[in-house]
């Protein structure tokens, strides 16, 4: 198993692939996103991990930023590039932001105040 030196790391983003994500081109969100790191140069930047289910089917295909804490919702190949740009320069990509983190996840639009309770 690779064990990466993750120093000089100012960004993680988490790429969802739970089965909802991949309907909605998940594993090409990451592809792409993984690519445009690479053409920026930001290997050393931007480290990526590809999860299961984050709980937001409906919001397919969803992305998490950390340390900023910030999720994306409905993020496409061609939106994914945009967001390594923006992560670049430590931007939102503001059409697909679902929740910012200030002082705990809060909802960005009424619709990531949307969902079920976890139990």
């Amino acid at each position: 198993m690779t064990t990466w030196n993750l120093q000089g790391t100012v960004s993680h983003l988490l790429i969802c692939n739970g089965s909802d994500c991949k309907k909605h081109k998940g594993e090409e969100v990451a592809e792409a996103i993984e690519d445009e790191i690479t053409k920026q140069g930001a290997d050393a930047l931007i480290h990526t991990t590809v999860t299961r289910c984050n709980g937001r089917c409906s919001d397919a295909c969803v992305v998490i930023a950390y340390p900023e804490g910030v999720w994306y919702r409905d993020i496409t190949p061609k939106s994914a590039k945009s967001l390594v740009r923006k992560v670049l320069k430590g931007e939102q990509l503001e059409e697909n932001l679902l929740y910012t983190y200030e002082e705990g996840l809060q909802a960005a639009t009424p619709k990531g105040a949307k969902g079920k309770k976890k139990k």
